[in-house]
């Protein structure tokens, strides 16, 4: 045990993390269970250690990080683990990568039941359906999900400010005075394109090429988390990655031809429809539909899940329409619903708001229509319904 604790003390006392993500102030910590899910690369074991951080002295014993990847726990169970600590005083335990160890949502019920003054605070993949698919932790798991930076993260970060996150509401109704508020601190168009091309995981402030690692972390959704979690063959990954790459190259333009695509790698078009969603569970891709429609119909789009994987695949073909849609529906994804729009708008979110994205310098050979909303690039200010695009990266 004493050897838990002294990582436990290493990695709190070396822990980076100049930014206080959103997620910490939106959780409810005094439930006993909670469930952080998120995809590679978010910064999720940064975020338990934070909070192991700014809730416990580093010599605390009452609280612990452990992560399953340590091969004690090939022969040890959670339950087992989680009942000494707690015996010793724990009562705060921090568990990451919790899928790695066989029979996971059992252990956590048995804590559960067995120790009531215990904590549990655990990471996973986004790929797992903790509810949907662990019966056994139906009613006790509050579940939220760690998304990569947004756009306010990544300014705060880069210069120092404190900016808060606006509701859809206020950016839609109070676009200029917020933009007013904003403006003489920081330009947000200096920062802009580089969020879009490497801003929205946290480690592009590591010392290492952003891409190569983001292909890595890439690789590692669809190896480990996708293979591993759904229990599929390895001899399927190379379908999966094929498939993955074919959208990409395809762009977002038009509705994904399943029949094709099953042609391509070899397989069933349910099977495609099965593999499109394990890639969205993976936060790779996000599925557009129209109004009314969801899974397991035919979606309308198939886009990238956020603006960065969209360099990192193919580099020479990013279209910057294609790349400032991509950041709209990343940035509205967290808390509300995207569906493609008529032939007015690009999209319509939560059912009745229409938007259209547009390049703020061709704008004005546009016709405008009163009931529509136009996000609009290459600004940093916007007038009534026309809004600076960026300002969307501040809902969250």
């Amino acid at each position: 045990m004493e050897a838990f604790f002294r990582t436990h003390r290493y990695l709190v006392e070396h822990v980076n993390a100049p930014v206080r993500r959103t997620l910490m102030d939106e959780i409810d910590w005094t439930d006993r269970m909670i469930g952080i899910k998120g995809t590679r690369g978010v910064g999720k074991t940064t975020f338990l250690l934070q909070y192991a951080k700014q809730h416990f002295d580093v010599q605390d014993k009452q609280c612990l990080y452990i992560n399953m990847n340590n091969f004690y726990f090939q022969g040890h169970g959670i339950s087992e683990f989680a009942g000494e600590f707690y015996h010793h005083g724990g009562r705060v335990l921090l568990i990451d990568q919790v899928f790695k160890q066989p029979d996971w949502c059992n252990e956590l019920r048995k804590c559960y039941d067995l120790y009531p003054n215990l904590k549990i605070v655990f990471t996973g993949s986004s790929v797992m359906r903790l509810k949907e698919e662990n019966p056994e932790l139906n009613g006790i798991v509050k579940s939220y999900n760690l998304r990569g930076f947004s756009f306010r993260e990544f300014i705060n970060l880069l210069t120092g400010n404190d900016f808060r996150a606006y509701t859809l509401e206020e950016i839609l109704t109070d676009h200029e005075r917020i933009a007013r508020l904003i403006l003489p601190k920081v330009s947000p168009n200096r920062y802009f394109q580089d969020y879009i091309h490497h801003g929205f995981y946290p480690f592009f402030q590591e010392q290492r090429n952003y891409s190569e690692n983001l292909l890595k972390t890439m690789n590692m959704m669809t190896e480990v988390d996708i293979l591993l979690i759904k229990q599929i063959e390895l001899k399927y990954l190379t379908k999966i990655k094929k498939l993955f790459y074919q959208i990409a190259e395809d762009g977002s333009k038009k509705s994904p031809n399943v029949s094709k695509l099953a042609h391509d790698i070899e397989t069933s078009r349910a099977t495609v429809m099965n593999y499109i969603k394990y890639l969205t569970d993976a936060r790779l891709l996000n599925l557009i539909y129209p109004v009314g429609e969801n899974f397991p119909k035919k979606p309308a789009k198939v886009m990238l899940h956020n603006s960065n994987l969209l360099y990192a695949i193919y580099p020479i073909q990013v279209e910057k329409q294609e790349a400032m849609e991509t950041f709209f529906v990343n940035s509205l994804w967290k808390d509300h619903k995207v569906n493609t729009g008529g032939r007015d708008c690009h999209f319509i979110v939560d059912g009745n708001l229409k938007f259209k994205i547009t390049d703020a310098q061709a704008l004005g050979k546009q016709r405008i229509q009163p009931d529509v909303y136009y996000t609009r690039y290459n600004t940093e200010v916007g007038k009534g319904k026309l809004i600076p695009l960026w300002l969307l990266g501040f809902l969250y």
